[in-house]
């Protein structure tokens, strides 16, 4: 059975919802696919209970190195930085990682008013995300713009 790493920033409810989703649709898609999701690891995410530093750090590490794959989520006003840390995992480790990057200011990438405004201060009407963790998610597995395409990408490497 294929082991997949779910890396995804977990701590509202809307982070939460959609990782539950998104891992329940990778089970039901993929079959045979066994799921690692950080957020149901009562042990450490927990937060009425107590993990510290050691504690998370082996447990999610551990998890990883057993994977054949990581998935993780970009999305966001910066990339979570645990989620940032596990792909460092995954890469030194050799893992294939796919990266789910669906910010929707990625569109209309052509549009001459939106390449203009590039020249503008503070006017870039394109989304950022950290060059350095995308290039090792690129060295060693590839970025999609959805969760479809996460699924059909997950393929390739299980």
């Amino acid at each position: 059975m294929a082991k997949l790493y779910f890396a995804a920033s977990l701590f509202n409810e809307m982070e939460l919802a959609f990782n539950a989703l998104l891992a329940g649709r990778m089970r039901e898609e993929l079959p045979g696919l066994e799921v690692f999701l950080p957020q149901v690891q009562g042990e450490i995410n927990d937060k009425n209970a107590y993990a510290d530093s050691k504690m998370i750090a082996k447990l999610d590490t551990e998890a990883i190195l057993k994977s054949d794959v990581l998935f993780a989520v970009l999305d966001g006003q910066v990339i979570d930085p645990g989620v940032a840390s596990e792909i460092g995992v995954a890469y030194q480790a050799g893992i294939p990682i796919v990266a789910l990057y669906s910010d929707t200011r990625q569109q209309g990438g052509a549009h001459p008013e939106k390449l203009a405004a590039l020249q503008v201060l503070a006017e870039s009407q394109f989304s950022y995300v950290n060059l350095y963790t995308v290039g090792l998610v690129k060295l060693n597995g590839k970025v999609v713009a959805s969760s479809s395409e996460a699924i059909e990408a997950i393929k390739q490497y299980i």
